[in-house]
């Protein structure tokens, strides 16, 4: 470098210093949260598990539920294994396939009926006597073992022998053995020896006293009916309410302490996970006054769909009715994706109302470590359906279903 280019040099740094010096001082202060979340009323529950790559949320959901139950009736708090439920599920589900020549769907999905049903028949079993983690993973990961088994019940529908063995479940259930662990007939916990159905028992819970509530157009009022979902192999019930006693059903029970199991559908946009908020955004609002309301107007529609979705600020959202509603679920917009379990109600910064929800994907490097704030209308809209204790229904809503 010659001596002109170096006193060059040096001017130009010079002036450049106090800029930087400048912006330094200017730094941007560490980014803010946009919602601000207040809570008004939580209900006892446990903590947040992970389902990682299986496609269990239904059996964590629901073991959330009967955890959270067990809690409010008696304080303790139990870990219970949800593996135990997807292995009867899973073994149920293969012979109803096989007997239905393929006609059904043998996956992981299922719903949270399944996880009475099992326990009303075979019982429940603590976290510890059955974690599922036996193919050295140190997280649940089912792959292949949701292809091993569709490929084993589909080879035994071929028929091969002209007619099927005895044995075919068998082998079923031991390949069920293989990838989660035999089954735990007998364990010991807290120093008190068990079998599934005795510590089911103590646990003090009855199929019976659970309920699947929705809300649809498509089919009578306050009736059940076999709720058209691929996952719901069992062909269980699901009562019929309108919007509204859906909405009222979820607050009265968490006012009165109870957590709801939430069926829901979360490929939304307006589901982010890692903003732990899922809403519904209004793109044509036309209510807006002042300021707000020029600053909307001036965007082009394709900067209004950006703001609404880029969750950088509170945006308005959409007004559900029962008619939208419909329509999502019959153009299969609203897809049944995600349990989860809704255990409180809180607020933002703004007075909107929002539900605590508690998921089933970890806790890591998450903003409301794993759990997340469905807003209003998006539980509105989203919903495929709750599953509540009978007692969590308003009386007017329990006896119009005959409980």
């Amino acid at each position: 470098m010659n001596r002109i280019s170096f006193v060059a040099a040096m001017a130009a740094f010079t002036m450049l210093f106090p800029v930087m010096a400048n912006a330094q001082e200017q730094a941007p202060k560490e980014k803010k949260a946009v919602y601000e979340f207040t809570m008004q009323k939580e209900v006892p529950h446990t903590a947040v598990p992970n389902q990682y790559r299986s496609g269990t949320c239904w059996s964590f959901s629901g073991i959330g539920l009967l955890e959270a139950e067990i809690l409010r009736k008696s304080g303790r708090s139990v870990d219970l294994s949800e593996m135990f439920i997807v292995r009867q599920a899973y073994s149920e589900k293969a012979m109803k396939y096989v007997r239905l020549h393929g006609n059904l769907n043998l996956a992981a999905g299922g719903g949270f009926n399944d996880v009475t049903f099992v326990m009303d028949k075979y019982g429940l079993v603590p976290e510890t006597a059955y974690t599922g983690l036996v193919i050295g993973e140190e997280k649940h990961t089912h792959g292949e073992m949701d292809d091993v088994l569709k490929g084993y019940a589909d080879a035994v529908l071929k028929n091969g022998n002209k007619k099927l063995t005895p044995v075919w479940h068998k082998g079923f259930d031991a390949l069920l053995d293989t990838y989660l662990g035999d089954y735990p007939s007998e364990f010991t916990y807290e120093g008190k020896k068990y079998t599934p159905q005795s510590f089911s028992k103590e646990m003090g819970l009855k199929g019976s006293d659970y309920v699947q509530l929705t809300a649809y157009n498509h089919v009578p009022l306050y009736q059940p009916y076999v709720q058209e979902l691929p996952d719901n192999w069992l062909w269980s019930l699901t009562y019929n309410i309108t919007l509204d006693e859906m909405m009222e059903t979820i607050d009265y029970a968490l006012e009165n302490g109870y957590a709801v199991a939430w069926g829901a559908d979360v490929s939304e946009k307006g589901f982010s996970w890692k903003n732990g908020v899922a809403i519904v955004p209004e793109e044509n609002i036309s209510d807006l006054s002042g300021t707000e309301k020029e600053r909307w107007e001036a965007l082009t529609p394709a900067e209004r769909k950006k703001t609404m979705f880029s969750f950088e600020e509170i945006v308005p959202e959409k007004k559900i009715t029962p008619e939208m509603r419909q329509l999502s679920y019959d153009n299969f917009e609203t897809t049944d994706d995600h349990g989860m379990l809704i255990v409180g109600v809180a607020t933002d910064q703004k007075g909107n109302k929002y539900y605590k929800v508690k998921n089933s994907w970890g806790t890591e490097d998450h903003v409301y470590a794993g759990y997340l704030f469905a807003s209003v209308p998006f539980v509105q809209y989203k919903t495929l359906n709750i599953a509540v204790h009978s007692d969590a229904m308003p009386k007017a809503i329990r006896k119009k279903l005959g409980f």
